[in-house]
């Protein structure tokens, strides 16, 4: 019998979530998705210095103030790193706008331009680059009028159906809803006792929720469930359009020989939800009445923004 690894590969495609090349290298995934803490993680594994320096090199041939440097030397290696990845696999790498960003429209337009600018001059093209936002009302509006200039992007930090609903509203071309994430916060706020395993696990109601929606409304939107605890989460949605995987669930699955069910259909969505309209005011109040969206997309944030001031003093002590 073929692995749950080789099954699910039938019916979803596989994102790799690592920036280990390496990994990457043996696992040979469709797409690939890095952070600022996975990038963190590789930067300090010395097959990553060549990278490290000559992003210093970079930055320092572009002069500016101390803080542009760094700026410009984190953008670079989130760049060389990318296109590391990219001569390893067929499909596209997804880069991260800075954290701290987050909440300012215009700021993430130029950032994430200034990335595809950097691929652009590497000789990768947009079609290859989906450059990563967190899902405030600012990083989605910033998406909006990036897909309108042919620049794709992944909404990240995807907690709640509002989230959801705008990215699709904005014609973006990728979302991550964070399964693990959302099952780590009913965890620590749920009675106990609840049920919060296999089909009742929230993080894949959240994700199957989303799915069935986008499919019965005809969105093109990709979902691309992200932030796995354990591989149950993974087999409970099988079928869903992409999922990054990190590489130790990518071998337990490998090495997993049982059938595996699909549980996720384009064509037969399990939805009767009414369409929902959007504006910033719909959103901002449904946010304000999800507690565990709000807390965990502000918590993400904060740890995003913390690697990539980490990140920053890595390679100012070079």
């Amino acid at each position: 019998m073929e692995s749950q690894l080789d099954q699910l590969k039938k019916m979803t495609t596989i994102v790799a979530d690592t920036g280990d090349i390496n990994a990457i290298r043996d696992l040979k995934p469709v797409d690939a998705t890095t952070n600022p803490s996975l990038l963190l993680k590789a930067s300090q594994d010395p097959a990553y210095r060549p990278y490290l320096e000559q992003a210093k090199a970079w930055a320092l041939s572009q002069g500016g103030s101390e803080a542009e440097q760094l700026a410009n030397m984190t953008d670079k290696l989130a760049v060389l790193a990318g296109c590391e990845i990219l001569s390893l696999i067929p499909g596209r790498i997804s880069t991260e706008v800075d954290a701290r960003l987050s909440f300012d429209t215009q700021a993430t337009i130029a950032k994430a331009k200034k990335l595809i600018g950097l691929y652009n001059e590497a000789g990768i093209g947009n079609e290859r680059v989906l450059i990563k936002i967190a899902s405030t009302w600012e990083g989605i509006e910033a998406a909006r009028q990036l897909e309108k200039e042919g620049i794709n992007c992944n909404l990240t930090l995807l907690f709640g159906f509002a989230q959801a609903v705008a990215c699709a509203d904005a014609g973006v071309f990728l979302i991550s809803p964070f399964v693990g994430r959302i099952l780590d916060w009913y965890k620590a706020n749920s009675p106990e006792g609840t049920e919060l395993s296999g089909p009742k696990d929230p993080g894949v109601l959240s994700v199957s929720r989303i799915y069935n929606y986008y499919k019965q409304y005809g969105y093109n939107t990709v979902v691309m469930g992200a932030s796995f605890r354990n591989s149950e989460e993974i087999r409970q949605l099988a079928g869903c359009d992409r999922l990054t995987i990190s590489p130790g669930l990518i071998e337990e699955l490998a090495g997993t020989r049982i059938p595996l069910d699909q549980k996720l259909f384009a064509d037969a969505p399990m939805s009767d939800e009414p369409k929902l309209e959007n504006s910033e005011q719909a959103f901002r109040w449904a946010m304000n009445e999800d507690a565990m969206a709000t807390e965990k997309l502000a918590e993400g944030i904060r740890n995003f923004a913390a690697d990539q001031v980490k990140l920053e003093q890595l390679l100012s002590q070079l």
